[in-house]
């Protein structure tokens, strides 16, 4: 499935983006890079992003924040997040991670294989959904064109005699 929908991976930390894009780089995508909030919306409204690798801790709007914009917006709404943190354990943001409908939380350092593994799988399910709403719109325009049938007129019935009562 051809896309040149990306990863955009999200830190202030150059050290810790570079270890990102070292860890996913087997997996064969298009990757960019924001340093912050700011500039992960900018890319976001780009439309080419397929996943977000997001750090909850930034200045300016962070991870979170970033999550409430994006699900706001029709054109990024279903994007799969993945919420990078080092804070360590913490129910209050796992609680509202998941309720804005983030895919996972995970905590620093990250595995690297289990981060590609996961990162593989969301990516690839968003891309199908993606051609699958794509093959549904397409559907939809052309059932629409052909189902408008043409109009023929009606044909009247021939009219009898009113029944006459025999009673």
């Amino acid at each position: 499935m051809a896309s040149d929908a990306r990863i955009l991976i999200v830190g202030d930390h150059a050290d810790t983006l570079y270890a990102l894009e070292s860890a996913l780089a087997p997996l064969g995508r298009r990757l960019t890079r924001a340093t912050s909030g700011d500039e992960a919306l900018k890319e976001l409204l780009r439309g080419r992003a397929g996943l977000v690798l997001l750090d909850v801790g930034m200045p300016g709007p962070g991870g979170l924040e970033v999550v409430r914009y994006m699900r706001r917006l029709e054109l990024t709404q279903h994007i799969p997040v993945v919420l990078l943190t080092g804070f360590g354990p913490d129910q209050e943001l796992a609680a509202a991670a998941y309720g804005l409908g983030v895919a996972d939380l995970i905590t620093k350092p990250v595995d690297p294989w289990s981060l590609r593994t996961k990162v593989r799988y969301l990516y690839d399910a968003h891309q199908r959904h993606v051609a699958l709403q794509q093959q549904l719109r397409d559907l939809r325009a052309r059932t629409a064109t052909t189902a408008a049938p043409a109009r023929v007129p009606q044909q009247r019935e021939p009219r009898s005699a009113p029944a006459q009562d025999r009673t």
